[in-house]
């Protein structure tokens, strides 16, 4: 990291996440204050924080039993972040979850503390919500953005 770059701490990362909140939910887009999605929240403040998006991401549905059983969503943020334990999660981690049993991991948040996170659903803006029990049960990974300079 050079001295230009900025510090890539979980301070950082929720203060950029909370950016986002209030922006309209829009399938697939990644546009703070304009529309996004799950993805979409992630995409941007990773694009806040080193630049570039570290991939594109592919068209997908909104379709929570999506077919094929691709874990495109775990697969994409385990090549780009650092998994972590999710006994292990902290301020700044991205939390992706499987809504139910049997389908593929289709929806991420950013944890804002050890029992909240900043995310996107269909139906309402960027908020920031309490990790429930709910939330908690369907955990499919927990992801580290890099503390450097990518």
């Amino acid at each position: 990291m050079t001295d230009a770059s900025p510090v890539v701490d979980a301070a950082a990362i929720v203060r950029a996440a909370r950016g986002w909140i209030g922006t309209p939910y829009h399938h697939q887009a990644s546009v703070r204050g304009v529309g996004t999605d799950c993805l979409g929240l992630v995409r941007g403040v990773w694009r806040e924080l080193y630049g570039a998006d570290a991939e594109r991401p592919p068209p997908y549905s909104r379709d929570w039993a999506e077919g094929g059983g691709v874990e495109t969503m775990l697969e994409a943020a385990a090549r780009h972040m650092q998994p972590v334990a999710a006994s292990e999660r902290a301020a700044g981690d991205v939390v992706v979850f499987r809504v139910r049993p049997g389908v593929v991991a289709k929806h991420a948040a950013i944890l804002s503390g050890p029992m909240t996170m900043i995310h996107a659903m269909e139906g309402a803006p960027v908020c920031e919500v309490p990790l429930s029990r709910w939330w908690l049960r369907r955990v499919a990974g927990v992801f580290r953005f890099p503390r450097e300079d990518v």
